[in-house]
């Protein structure tokens, strides 16, 4: 029997690499998908043997070309801080996946395996917690840079980042206040209800606000179009400026692994994460009667496929709407947050609590 500390190695392990894979992966998507919509041809020319794969070598071609281009530093730069920071920026996106539930408990030799890399209970906070802790990335690449224009960069990244993050947060609130817990992995079973016996209890239903509000925020707090203005490379000067290679790269790595941050939390905590409709632990049981039957492996697995397809969905989703808006002005970006989101997300947790004291005038 494996130790404990093994099992949870080899989940870190799986859910680490599917993320980085997805991550770099979105690099050839965004491509793609954007020359799509644009009708063009878009990546096509980075083969291997004469083997193009509709450009999903390019990709590789980016990690190979930035690993070998000059490490370049600027004179008078922090050596020290200028190194940390991307390594920082993404630590802190890749760990917050600890609190993601990815599926069900799964019972192997009588023992119950969680397929959560970290069950904690205040996995919510927790996940809140390490994507704060990005902006310490940004800042300190703008400040160690020596660079004025890197620093005003890093400041407005930094404020872009943390004013979104008010509105984020204070939309969720909304949410736990609905399933009464912090932790992922019991919000998600407690989506696994059903409102009349044919609508799922997911969190869209019941926070439909809080959605939109969140979908908004956190599309901001990837720092990707239409809210890139700390990195608009074509007319603006960004936190990054004065990096190269593969320091470089990782600022982008940390972007488009908070995209799948963002759409993992979205399918957690408003699309049942995990849950397949009408699937139990002994198989479907539809509204009109009917009943099949499926064995413990394929409870899980179509659980896991299910989480992993809503991710994708989102993933899709946030490239189609990268690439249908225009950047917003810096004055209209902070607007839309503090005037418009915030207000809006606290008037549904004031709404939420009203319909919920009305509803359980006892208390929980």
């Amino acid at each position: 029997m494996m130790p404990d500390l093994t099992i949870k190695l080899i989940l870190a392990g799986i859910v680490f690499f599917g993320v980085l894979n997805l991550a770099g992966l979105h690099t050839w998507v965004e491509r793609k998908q954007s020359a799509i919509m644009q009708d063009r041809i878009g990546a096509n020319r980075a083969s291997i043997l004469g083997i193009r794969l509709f450009g999903l070598f390019h990709p590789l071609a980016d990690a190979m070309k930035m690993f070998t281009k000059e490490d370049f530093i600027p004179a008078g730069a922090d050596r020290f801080l200028h190194t940390l920071a991307p390594f920082l920026s993404v630590f802190f996106a890749l760990v917050a996946f600890a609190g993601i539930p990815f599926g069900d408990r799964l019972i192997l030799d009588g023992r119950v395996i969680e397929l959560q890399v970290a069950k904690v209970d205040i996995g919510l906070l927790y996940i809140f917690a390490m994507l704060s802790l990005g902006v310490y990335g940004v800042i300190l690449a703008g400040f160690s840079s020596r660079n004025n224009y890197a620093l005003l960069g890093a400041m407005r990244a930094s404020a872009q980042m943390i004013s979104y993050e008010i509105a984020l947060g204070i939309a969720i609130v909304g949410v736990v206040m609905c399933f009464g817990t912090l932790d992922l992995q019991e919000m998600v079973r407690a989506q696994g209800a059903y409102l009349g016996g044919v609508v799922p209890l997911w969190g869209v239903f019941l926070q439909p606000v809080a959605f939109f509000v969140f979908l908004t925020a956190a599309l901001a707090e990837t720092k990707r179009v239409p809210f890139d203005l700390p990195e608009g490379e074509s007319e603006i000067i960004g936190y990054f400026v004065e990096y190269s290679g593969m320091k470089f790269g990782m600022f982008f790595l940390t972007d488009f692994i908070e995209t799948v941050m963002v759409a993992a939390l979205a399918t957690t905590l408003f699309f049942g994460g995990w849950q397949v409709p009408y699937l139990f632990p002994d198989g479907f049981h539809f509204p009109w009667g009917a009943a099949v039957p499926v064995n413990q492996w394929a409870y899980v697995l179509l659980g896991v496929g299910s989480f992993s397809l809503k991710v994708l969905l989102f993933c899709w989703l946030f490239m189609a709407i990268r690439w249908t808006l225009p950047r917003f002005r810096y004055d209209q970006l902070m607007h839309l947050g503090w005037k418009v989101l915030f207000p809006i997300s606290v008037a549904n947790v004031l709404v939420t609590g009203l319909v919920l004291a009305l509803l359980h005038p006892g208390g929980w």
